[in-house]
């Protein structure tokens, strides 16, 4: 279990954990809001498919006192030396309660610890304007480079620490 301390707005403690065989079905059946489903997957499985059977990313569940709240992907890219997120969906019923930030912050401060890390990097669609806000938020900064069809984003290794440590606002 990976935990740095972060709560929810119900002051659940947020953490990451391996997808095993107890949690498998819990993090596959992980479903968004309808009106998200042009951006993410409609459920978790796919990219638990994507992570087993693609080789380069790697999944998570998001756990809110140890529940299985949602899920999302990390990667390694040798090419630059970044690390990616990807993959995030909370279930619809966790929505609006901190998780999304609260996981962000996790990962992104767990990626920090790794050797050799240089910065964060995830994409979004353009038009998904709360994940542009929840990431702006967070300090992302667009890079002026695109995935396809959407925007790229990044957290440098110095704005990995001020949104890595809880503050009082947490």
């Amino acid at each position: 279990m990976i935990e740095y301390g972060f709560t929810d707005r119900a002051g659940r403690a947020i953490g990451l954990a391996g997808v095993t065989d107890e949690n498998w079905r819990a993090v596959a059946d992980i479903a968004p809001r309808d009106d998200q489903r042009r951006f993410v997957a409609a459920l978790a499985a796919r990219y638990l498919l994507l992570s087993w059977r693609g080789g380069d990313w790697n999944s998570l569940a998001v756990t809110a006192d140890d529940a299985v709240v949602g899920h999302v992907m990390w990667a390694y890219d040798d090419g630059d030396g970044s690390h990616w997120i990807g993959g995030m969906v909370v279930d619809a019923s966790e929505q609006g309660k901190g998780v999304g930030r609260a996981a962000v912050r996790v990962l992104a401060r767990w990626l920090s610890e790794r050797p050799g890390f240089r910065e964060v990097r995830l994409s979004y669609h353009p038009d998904n304007t709360s994940a542009a806000h929840l990431y702006e938020s967070i300090g992302f900064t667009l890079t002026g480079e695109r995935e396809d069809d959407e925007v790229v984003a990044a957290l440098s290794t110095r704005a990995t620490d001020k949104a890595g440590h809880p503050g009082p606002t947490d």
